[in-house]
């Protein structure tokens, strides 16, 4: 839409929304990491190591793809699938091992891509409309979900540096 020449964009907010998505996982965000740089810290074996008892990046990658796949099915459906106790919401690590890191870190990247796909011709007022959460068994915007699933993946993004932290400390002791 153009008004006196000047392109005006109809979906600002989603697209900022896409724009930070992308930033956290493969981009430049302030916080000066991404979750790109983190997996590349890692081979096979620390992909799939659970530093004093504490989940892998494998589980943790799974873990924010189911919820990407919920998101997927609520946008595409108006509800969602899953909920917090769904014993997919964090697979088995020796399951994970048998998919393969490879395979983990492709389906991750590929429901992002999905994501982004759904959203990117949607105006702004998609944010507003509702879907209904069965994991809070209620009605909410597409906003709180998104959002949510934004934080969700910084908060996991942290985990992941403090687990590779762990892996680069035990390293040095074990010398």
């Amino acid at each position: 839409m153009k008004i006196s020449g000047k392109s005006i964009l109809l979906n600002p907010l989603i697209s900022s929304l896409i724009n930070q998505l992308q930033e956290i996982q493969s981009g430049n965000p302030w916080l000066g990491v991404n979750f790109e740089k983190k997996i590349k810290l890692l081979n096979e074996e620390g992909f799939f190591l659970k530093p004093n008892e504490t989940h892998s990046v494998a589980e943790i990658l799974s873990h924010l793809t189911v919820w990407r796949k919920d998101i997927i099915i609520k946008i595409t459906t108006g509800q969602g699938s899953i909920t917090d106790c769904d014993p997919s919401n964090w697979p088995n690590n020796e399951a994970l091992k048998k998919l393969g890191w490879k395979n983990i870190i492709a389906e991750y990247k590929s429901t992002l891509a999905t994501i982004i796909d759904l959203l990117k011709d949607k105006n702004d007022e998609f944010l507003n409309e509702r879907y209904f959460d069965i994991d809070f068994k209620g009605s909410y915007s597409y906003s709180f979900a998104l959002y949510g699933l934004l934080h969700h993946d910084i908060y996991h993004l942290g985990q992941i540096g403090i687990l590779i932290s762990m892996m680069e400390k035990k390293q040095k002791f074990d010398l």
